[in-house]
């Protein structure tokens, strides 16, 4: 199933989108760090700053104002070796008692790196020594080896790119380690539901993460296969009633037409009574057909109906259609009009003849039955390409809106009229939608030109 891959895909894009989110929120939370523990203020450069302003006059060393409060506010002390001698000539009032006043070449070298005592110190270059500017223990944390191989501070963006895509890498694994195991049980889930939609039976290992999901699907595929199968055995129970009630009624009801038929023609009977007899002829008649109808449809609708299909001329059986229903002497109230284009002599489809030549007789039979008074049949065929379309209407009193709209959505086509004389029924509409079905074909029903009612047929070649 495509649902399987999108859903993977999910996953990682959740998980990347995590990622990338998670180190930017990590680069700005260091970076706002970064910000607020570090200032502008530089150590070197005020000490550079105190041994410009010190200067010497005739009372001694002294320091401007500015500097000497900068020094208090940042509680530091400071005070300047001279060249020659190496003793403090100059100090603070703050000076730490634990200060050195003299001062050997090495002392020198060892608090120009870094701590005089430990206290973190910066010297800055005066006019007759080097002053020192020193810090409270807890104010500078200070680098005295700084021996870096500089081929590692040359590489160190390109290592720490390798190190970060490396992370990346190390995440995604152990990501869809934690995961295969769900990864793997979700695609039987989704391949028995698919199963499931197609009505195949499904049985799904009940273990893993997901195992109580498997047992509902089988539940589910165990109750679905045990309706399917009532459903048969109810459908196969409702065919076998109908062909056998349609068997049983047929011997009677034709012994009823032919004691019926001796009557209608007999002298002995009066001219009231033998029209009773041809009415009982008529209707029995009727029935006869409705009971083949019925038949018919049932075997149509559970494909018990085997049909022999092969390349047939549309056209000539149409023809034949209307020839066989001219033969049968019908009024003349029904004339039927071929209104065929006369360039087109054939247009072949693949299709079971007999079958065929129902759909086209009962559609016509459908004309003369709903129009009392009479109408035109108009009877047409057209070549579309890949399709034949053929055309069945009337002139007749037609059908509303309402009627169109549930002869074209209904699935059956049962009408009662209140005339229960008369009552008329809908299944030989409903024996022509079974048959162009089977044919892989289309019908639809509208209003016709010619003010009453049109049934298209559109038959696949």
């Amino acid at each position: 199933m495509k649902s399987v891959p999108k859903l993977i895909r999910r996953f990682v894009g959740i998980m990347t989108l995590s990622i990338i989110l998670l180190v930017i929120l990590n680069i700005t939370f260091f970076a706002i760090v970064f910000v607020r523990n570090t200032s502008t203020f530089s150590p070197w450069d005020m000490a550079d700053h105190a041994a410009a302003a010190l200067q010497l006059t005739d009372g001694g060393y002294s320091l401007s104002d500015n500097v000497m409060a900068k020094l208090k506010e940042e509680n530091a002390w400071a005070l300047l070796i001279d060249n020659d001698t190496r003793q403090v000539v100059w100090q603070t009032d703050n000076l730490p008692a634990n200060i050195p006043m003299q001062y050997t070449l090495s002392d020198v070298a060892e608090l120009t790196r870094g701590y005089v005592n430990g206290y973190p110190a910066f010297t800055g270059e005066a006019q007759t020594g080097l002053l020192v500017l020193g810090y409270p223990k807890d104010r500078f944390w200070k680098h005295t080896r700084a021996s870096w191989d500089y081929n590692f501070i040359a590489d160190l963006p390109k290592n720490t790119i390798i190190i970060f895509a490396i992370n990346i890498v190390l995440i995604l694994l152990i990501y869809a380690a934690v995961n295969s195991k769900l990864l793997r049980s979700i695609k039987p889930i989704t391949n028995g539901i698919q199963n499931l939609s197609n009505g195949i039976p499904v049985y799904m290992k009940e273990k893993g993460v997901l195992s109580e999901l498997a047992e509902k699907i089988n539940k589910t595929s165990e109750i679905l296969q045990m309706q399917s199968e009532q459903l048969r055995r109810k459908e196969t129970a409702r065919a076998n009633w109908i062909a056998g009630v349609s068997h049983d009624v047929r011997t009677p009801l034709s012994m009823i037409m032919g004691y019926a038929g001796q009557l209608e023609n007999s002298k002995n009977l009066s001219e009231i009574e033998c029209k009773k007899a041809a009415a009982i002829v008529k209707q029995s008649s009727r029935m006869k057909d409705l009971i083949n109808d019925l038949n018919l449809a049932s075997k149509l609708e559970y494909d018990m109906q085997p049909l022999t299909m092969k390349q047939e001329n549309a056209i000539s059986i149409i023809r034949q259609v209307i020839v066989d229903f001219m033969n049968t002497n019908i009024d003349d109230k029904f004339p039927i009009k071929w209104i065929t284009n006369d360039t087109l002599s054939a247009c072949y489809i693949n299709a079971d003849k007999d079958l065929l030549k129902r759909a086209i007789s009962n559609l016509i039979q459908n004309s003369i039955n709903h129009n009392e008074n009479g109408c035109a049949i108009y009877a047409s065929v057209c070549d579309n390409n890949n399709t034949c379309k053929i055309c069945i209407e009337d002139n007749g009193i037609g059908a509303s809106d309402e009627q169109i709209d549930r002869l074209n959505n209904t699935p059956h086509y049962m009408i009662c009229d209140t005339n229960t004389a008369e009552q008329r029924h809908g299944l030989g509409l409903l024996i022509v939608k079974q048959i162009i079905k089977g044919h892989n074909g289309e019908i639809f029903i509208d209003h016709s030109e010619y003010g009453g009612f049109k049934v298209v047929l559109i038959i696949p070649k």
